[in-house]
């Protein structure tokens, strides 16, 4: 995907020097993480898609701290995807893309990606290029990662 972009934190005290995470993280979970360390409490309809890092950040816990991960590339909120785990759905077909010249979907790039499809589904560890569409392949996958999406569209966020 292309998402993958490291977070690198630096914190004397609090986060141990060296120290590596395979947490799936969000620009938008500094917001839940601010409010954590300062302690304050954040209202329930505020940051609805952000989570606590600083149980991560200070070591104690390797556990997932979010179940999924949404995201929306450029071309609008047509293009919604979810991320859990190492899969990516995404509930319509073509690219969002990083094309910046164009606020349409892109076709597929590769014609063996199953352009038929009604979604996208891809294996991440595997194929981080998403050149292989396993839509047709994983159908309880993609059910339950469709519900989840549906689910985030529905109440407007992604923490509970």
């Amino acid at each position: 995907g292309g998402h993958r972009v490291p977070l690198i934190v630096r914190w004397p005290g609090r986060v141990e020097p060296g120290s590596i995470s395979d947490q799936t993280v969000c620009l938008t979970d500094v917001m839940a993480t601010l409010a954590a360390i300062n302690g304050f409490a954040l209202p329930r309809d505020a940051a609805e898609d952000s989570f606590n890092l600083l149980p991560v950040l200070e070591g104690k816990t390797t556990a997932p701290v979010r179940p999924y991960l949404l995201t929306q590339a450029f071309a609008g909120a047509k293009t919604l995807s979810i991320r859990k785990g190492d899969w990516k759905y995404l509930d319509h077909q073509g690219s969002g893309g990083n094309r910046y010249d164009s606020d349409g979907l892109r076709p597929f790039a590769l014609s063996e990606t199953h352009p038929e499809a009604p979604g996208q589904l891809y294996d991440l560890a595997n194929d981080p290029g998403e050149t292989t569409n396993r839509f047709f392949e994983m159908p309880e996958l993609v059910k339950e990662l469709r519900d989840l999406l549906e689910q985030s569209k529905t109440s407007g966020r992604s923490r509970p």
